[in-house]
């Protein structure tokens, strides 16, 4: 099977939607399918306003039906709603071409935070950009219920997995070398310095320690200068990641906004419990009741109530979730491009392994 996977978030971007889309190309792959990514890499570009360190695709819409038509795809997915996602939706609808999309980030409350746009209008936006899909692949139970109230259609359950092999158990906190000794217990947060994060909410805890941020974004600069005391890491390789989960004590997910969370099951996965609030994405990936770690919304009882969460028990949660089950899932919702094709992934998958 040909997959084209239409993309505005693809490497060197470091974020969930970019691990998440390079583990399904991989799982894909050793499926025996050929995937063909195209990215903003492909593309002139321009930085995303506001959002440093996200470059979009300018004017693809020509490029991008080049590259289509000599592909002559079996199935197309576009993952994401930025320029080179709208641009493949209306090459899709003019060629009358099915295709399936999916609801990685909820950037409504990006664009309400960043900009101060309504909510309603926002929803209103990615309602019409979803409304022709033949399927919209949503990662949490909640979030697809949130997105039915809103008026989306034909949506599809879908999940994400963790890389158990990187992210490996330790079953008590190492020392990652660069850092030092740090001050027990460390505190740990992974993800965009941004809006959506509410990283403030960590960065205020009054709990014992150090505190640890590995990510950068458009906040980085300001809550540098307001928070000194942090350690700050800045993007750092994937295994180096692993071995700044496998030095913390907790980690701490301070967003009330997440679609998933995948850098809770990474934590977890490296045997690290996580604090978070119980909303939409943790309510998922850490359990309910929780199993990888304690949701509250009071977060600095919940800081003290994950370091009681046994480090085995958080590898436990982890290990319930996997790239290979949630590419089959992939598989599954996706539909062929052309009437009259018969397509049937999950068979396709199948017979690749045996």
């Amino acid at each position: 099977m040909k997959l084209a996977l239409v993309t505005d978030a693809w490497l060197p971007q470091v974020n969930g939607v970019v691990t998440t889309l390079v583990e399904l190309v991989r799982e894909m792959e050793g499926l025996g399918h050929q995937v063909v990514v195209i990215h903003p890499g492909l593309f002139k570009t321009r930085p995303c306003p506001g959002y440093a360190g996200i470059d979009l695709a300018v004017r693809p819409a020509k490029a991008l039906a080049r590259q289509l038509d000599e592909m002559a795809p079996d199935v197309v997915h576009l993952a994401t709603e930025g320029p080179l996602g709208w641009a493949a939706r209306r090459y899709c609808l003019q060629r009358k071409l099915a295709f399936t999309t999916a609801f990685h980030t909820r950037f409504p409350e990006i664009l309400k935070a960043a900009l101060k746009i309504p909510l309603w209008l926002g929803y209103a936006v990615f309602r019409h950009f979803h409304r022709p899909s033949s399927g919209v692949l949503v990662p949490t139970p909640s979030v697809l219920h949130m997105l039915h109230a809103r008026g989306f259609k034909n949506l599809r359950s879908w999940t994400h997995g963790v890389d158990m092999q990187l992210f490996s158990y330790k079953e008590s906190p190492e020392v990652y070398a660069p850092l030092g000794i740090l001050a027990r217990p460390v505190s740990l947060f992974v993800g965009r310095v941004s809006y959506e994060k509410n990283i403030d909410a960590f960065l205020k805890l009054d709990v014992p320690g150090t505190k640890v941020v590995c990510g950068v974004g458009p906040l980085e600069t300001q809550l540098r200068e307001r928070y000194p005391h942090v350690r700050w890491l800045g993007l750092l390789p994937r295994d180096e990641l692993a071995q700044v989960y496998a030095a913390a004590d907790v980690f701490v997910m301070p967003s009330q906004s997440e679609t998933f969370g995948l850098v809770m099951l990474e934590s977890m996965a490296s045997g690290t419990p996580v604090a978070a609030y119980p909303v939409e994405g943790p309510l998922e990936v850490v359990g309910s009741p929780a199993q990888g770690g304690v949701l509250e919304k009071d977060l600095s009882t919940g800081w003290y109530s994950a370091l009681t969460v046994p480090r085995h028990e958080a590898r436990a949660r982890a290990m319930a979730f996997s790239w290979a089950y949630a590419s089959l899932l992939f598989l599954g919702h996706l539909v062929p491009a052309r009437q009259g094709k018969v397509l049937d992934p999950v068979a396709i998958a199948r017979s690749a392994v045996t």
